[in-house]
Parts: C-alpha cells; structure tokens; sequence
C-alpha cells in the first residue's frame, strides 16, 4: 500500500480518537490521503486535551473507551465546538446507541469492520453537511442583518416623519421651539443617570423628541391665549397628550415606552401637572431655580423620588446642562 500523501500547509484537521493503536493509524493513513492533517488521540481525555491546542474540522472517535467514550466525547465537542464534525465508529450494531448518536449531534455513525472507501465516503457526506450547515447560517445572519438595516432605514424614514409633524408644531406653536429637544435631552440624562439600558434610553429619548405633537389638534386661539384660560380651554388644551397618542400609535406600536410618554406626560399621582419653566401667554416661568425647588418639594407626590434623585444628581454633576448665572439657574 502506498504511503499517505503530505497534507498541504493550510488543510483541515481530523482528530482520529481510538484506543487501538493498529486501527489509528488506518485511519490516519486515510484520512492523509484525502487531504487531512491528522491528530492522534488514544481516548476522550487525551482527545478533549488535543482540541484545546488544535482547531479541528473533523472528529472520527470510536464509541467504547476507557476514561472518556466517545457519547461523552461528543457532548463535550458539541458544548465547546458546535461547527465541529463528528463521526463515530463502533464495533456494536445497535440501532438504539446510533440514533443516540446522531441525535446528541454526531454527523454519522459507522461500524466494524469497514471497509476503507465506506469510511472514505461517510467522511465526504460529513463534511459536506457541515458545509451546508454553515452556509445555511451565515445565509440567516445575512439575511439578519439586512433586515436590520432594513429596519434602521425605515426608523431614519420614520423620525423624519415625526420632525416634520414636530416643524409644522413649531410654526402653530411657537413655545414649542426647542422645548422638545430639550425634553428629549433631559429624558436621555436621566434615563443614563438611572442605569437604563441602551435600548430603553432610546425609547425615552424618542418620546421625550415627540411628546407634545398633539398640540397640532389644539386650536391656535388657545395655545396663544395670553390671558389665563378657561376652565373650557385648559380642558382642550389638555387633551393633547391622548391626541398625540392617537396620531403617534399605528407609528409607534413596537416602542411602547414612548407612547406611554407622549399620552401621560402630564399626568401626576392625581392625574394633573403643568410646566413651570418656560414663559407662556398668560404666564411667567419660573427660574430654573424655582422649579427644581418646586420638583423637590413634590417629589413623592407628582414626581417619582428616584427620578427626582436621579435629576439632583445630574443637576450637581451638571450633566443636564444648566448654568448659573446672576444667581438663577437657566438652560444652557
């Protein structure tokens, strides 16, 4: 019989695992001769030791050896190299331990004696079942992430729908310029400040950009009022919240957090609020200072004490971007 051909520098390892030291190096000489770079083990111990120095691409292990067998060899080769092909040899016929086998992940399952191309062959229909096996998971994990930034765009597409609901706001409701960012921006501190996570932070960020849309619905006699309202227009005015829910919830369905803001920012333990730091047309805002006293004072009552803390916090750190100047707290 002619020696085995020399495997090529970048060939794949086989892992040949079997107590016998005769039928190893059958094995060997085939697996060589097809185009393998071959490790040698005596059993699962030895076999276990080799995979952590070597990647392997192929594992012909026998079933019965001491230590280690080759049904507990397999489990551990699936546990810590799933892509790794296995195919056991066994020199029992038993129906029962081969579909045990082939269940627990085995790619085949050959019996004594055999002959040198059936090995030959099982190993060819091994190797190609993990090739699809691989190929089919990098097709999904494409297709992943062309549905992510699928995703992504439709997102981009979306939020340029909402700023230009937010730009038609401003020219109704002048007040409107930049509070929402501010808000938005407010929410994102906060929310970090709380140790939320990235995805919720965003959610966050996004209702506090679109909380107010529901001011379009609003009369502009109204919103530019400058005398205090009546009892008739500060119900309309307050009916906002759940119009921009209306509007905002066929777009915002899978982000539930940002329409929980936009449909109850206002809403208090008892279901009222009101801003207090901007001007508006029948009143005066507070300072900045004011304000984060009056927030304290209600923390427990209208506001949730620990996004009180957190806002105290970032207040002292200056993370919410507040400056003082002449004594009084203002936006930066």
């Amino acid at each position: 019989m002619p020696g085995p051909r020399t495997p090529l520098a970048d060939s794949p390892h086989c892992l040949i695992v079997d107590d016998e030291p005769a039928l190893r190096q059958l094995l060997v000489h085939l697996m060589c001769d097809v185009g393998f770079s071959c490790i040698e083990a005596g059993d699962g111990e030895e076999a276990l030791a080799a995979l952590a120095r070597h990647e392997v691409t192929l594992v012909l292990s026998d079933l019965r050896m001491p230590k280690l067998d080759g049904l507990g060899l397999l489990a551990e080769i699936h546990r810590r190299s799933p892509d790794t092909a296995v195919v056991l040899i066994t020199g029992v016929a038993d129906v029962k331990i081969a579909v045990s086998a082939l269940a627990s992940g085995a790619m085949d399952y050959i019996t004594k004696p055999f002959h040198v191309e059936e090995v030959r062959v099982r190993v060819e229909q091994a190797m190609e079942r993990r090739r699809l096996i691989l190929e089919n998971r990098g097709y999904h994990e494409r297709l992943r992430e062309k549905v992510a930034l699928q995703a992504r765009r439709l997102e981009e597409l979306f939020l340029a729908s909402v700023q230009s609901l937010a730009d038609a706001l401003e020219v109704k409701d002048p007040y409107t310029r930049g509070h929402s960012e501010r808000v938005s921006h407010y929410c994102g501190v906060l929310a970090r400040e709380m140790g939320l996570s990235s995805e919720l932070l965003r959610r966050i960020e996004l209702g506090g950009h679109v909380h107010d849309i529901g001011k379009i619905g609003v009369r502009e006699d109204v919103l530019n009022k400058p005398a205090k309202l009546t009892k008739e227009e500060y119900q309309h005015i307050m009916t906002h919240p759940m119009v921009g829910w209306k509007i905002l919830a066929p777009l915002l369905a899978d982000t539930p957090e940002a329409l929980n803001i936009v449909r109850s920012h206002h809403e208090r333990f008892d279901g009222r609020g009101i801003a207090m730091t901007s001007d508006r047309p029948y009143r005066l805002r507070l300072s900045m200072e004011e304000a984060i006293a009056e927030i304290v004072r209600c923390s427990g009552a209208q506001y949730d004490p620990a996004v009180v803390e957190a806002m105290m916090r970032a207040v002292d750190a200056g993370r919410l971007g507040l400056v003082k100047r002449a004594g009084v707290m203002e936006a930066a």
